[in-house]
């Protein structure tokens, strides 16, 4: 049994979901849930599972599982530019559309981080935030020390932000929770607010 069918099974045996959001990991699931907390709603509640992938190559296992094919749930969807063909080519062969574009992906609920979900968040706040928000996680010597090593002295600090919240295992879900703690809700990424608009 594959990981996507035991999932499946998962969700259909706790009852009471109607819509399953496909992300990539870990941190895109972490910002969802965390903006639509601070927008005083409960996903869960209101029948709304949200299921990280491991990566966008498995969009296709887990639309024949969740969609027409299988349990016949609403979709939704949220990925990085680098993987939107990955989402592209799977809408088109579970039969939810045909010649699918940007414009219909987000018409059938599948929205497009540019360039990733931290980029996203990073610009949503301005370097200035970020760094603020960074700091108050303890975490500006390891900042300071990671600017220094000569691979990032030509970068930008939304360049260098990106980076340095990927370089350690679990650093990219608590930075996904603070940058989304740390917005001004009016300034949200913009595929996040369509995502949550659209649930």
């Amino acid at each position: 049994m594959t990981d996507a069918v035991q999932l499946a099974r998962s969700v259909a045996a706790t009852g009471g979901i109607r819509t399953v959001v496909l992300v990539e990991g870990v941190s895109d699931q972490v910002a969802i849930e965390t903006l639509a907390g601070r927008r005083g709603r409960d996903l869960a509640g209101e029948g709304v599972a949200i299921v990280p992938m491991g990566g966008a190559m498995s969009i296709a296992r887990f639309l024949d599982e969740f969609g027409p094919a299988g349990l016949d749930l609403q979709l939704a969807g949220l990925c990085d530019v680098g993987e939107e063909r990955f989402f592209r080519h799977a809408v088109e062969h579970a039969g939810l559309a045909d010649a699918v574009d940007r414009e219909r992906m987000e018409a059938l609920g599948f929205f497009v981080c540019v360039a990733d979900l931290e980029d996203e968040l990073i610009r949503s706040l301005g370097a200035g935030r970020v760094e603020e928000v960074i700091t108050e996680q303890g975490d500006l010597a390891a900042l300071r020390t990671f600017q220094q090593q000569p691979a990032q002295r030509g970068r930008t600090r939304e360049q260098q932000f990106r980076r340095f919240m990927g370089v350690r295992s679990g650093r990219k879900a608590h930075y996904s929770q603070s940058l989304v703690e740390g917005l001004d809700l009016r300034s949200a990424p913009r595929p996040l607010d369509l995502l949550l608009a659209r649930l």
